[in-house]
């Protein structure tokens, strides 16, 4: 769906963006993040048709940004960080003027702005100046505007910038519902923890490099070098006693209301743990997988890059 080769854009001396690789299949939620500068919106205009490349290539849906920018606008859909609504329009008329631009014409226009504003959640508004909506409003509002055309790629810049804590949860499990529609969606963003459990992949761009681009659990395997377990039973200290003597366990300690498991490096497959404690006639109240934030996943593989958050 979206493919990068050797992607640079040069401003006199300046890399703005320097040999970017991207490879996004079709249903792929991409987290693009970096520091403001780094280069992630630069990368996005781009791909969308909207900047020329010093050198290098991009391609939307099989179609070259250089041969076929026409094409690749009809099958995105990009939403800038900061855009600007008009004064005079209410929403639903801020809609149907865009989803006129996009030719839809009759009755089918006013059905696919409602059905928008349904799906971004912001039909009670519809009748509301645009430029009375709250942040969070707008940037659903503008959303709304680029899923108009139905696009199969989305470019997302900075959708959860300058949102309440409210408003931000309610983005992201909208961008969690749009990515389980299919669509490619490349959301970039500085805020490290917020896109953890809404993306599959994740790319790390600081000054124009982008040093990191793999599948979100590839990243967190490449952090942890081994499986801790969080395992809740009623006799904590019969429980350690058993663990210990397990093969795949490296050592037990006491969690907050619960036993905290370390298993040794090489393992990899921890399905005899918990049948060994039922066995033993432990009834287990907790037994999960400790996770680790996409926040400290990016301080352990860029620590000495000189990338600055």
């Amino acid at each position: 769906m979206i493919k990068t080769e050797n992607l640079t854009k040069k401003y006199g001396e300046l890399y703005a963006i320097n040999g970017i690789e991207m490879n996004l299949e079709q249903g792929d939620l991409f987290g693009f993040i970096g520091p403001n500068g780094a280069g992630k919106t630069t990368t996005m205009r781009i791909i969308a048709t909207l900047l020329e490349p010093s050198w290098g290539e991009a391609y939307v849906c099989n179609h070259s940004i250089y041969n076929e920018p026409r094409e690749i606008r009809r099958l995105v859909g990009y939403m800038p960080d900061f855009f600007g609504v008009y004064d005079d329009m209410k929403v639903i008329e801020y809609l149907e003027f865009f989803a006129a631009a996009y030719r839809i014409k009759g009755p089918a226009r006013r059905k696919k702005c409602n059905e928008m504003l349904e799906i971004v959640d912001l039909d009670f508004k519809r009748d509301a100046f645009a430029n009375t909506l709250s942040r969070g409003q707008t940037q659903r509002l503008g959303l709304a505007r680029v899923l108009l055309h139905d696009p199969q790629v989305l470019l997302l810049d900075e959708p959860l910038s300058g949102l309440d804590p409210r408003a931000r949860i309610e983005m992201r499990n909208l961008l969690r519902r749009l990515g389980q529609t299919g669509k490619t969606i490349i959301v970039s963003s500085h805020i490290l923890p917020e896109l953890y459990d809404i993306c599959n992949k994740v790319g790390i761009i600081d000054r124009g490099v982008m040093s990191i681009s793999a599948e979100v659990s590839e990243l967190m395997k490449q952090v942890r070098d081994r499986i801790v377990l969080h395992v809740g039973v009623d006799d904590h200290e019969r429980a350690s006693k058993l663990l210990e003597g397990n093969a795949i366990v490296d050592s037990v300690r006491q969690g907050d209301g619960h036993l905290v498991v370390t298993l040794v490096e090489s393992a990899e497959d921890y399905s005899e743990i918990p049948t060994a404690l039922i066995g033993e006639g432990f009834k287990l109240n907790l037994f999960c997988e400790e996770d680790i934030d996409l926040e400290s996943a990016f301080m352990a593989l860029t620590k000495g890059t000189g990338a600055n958050f």
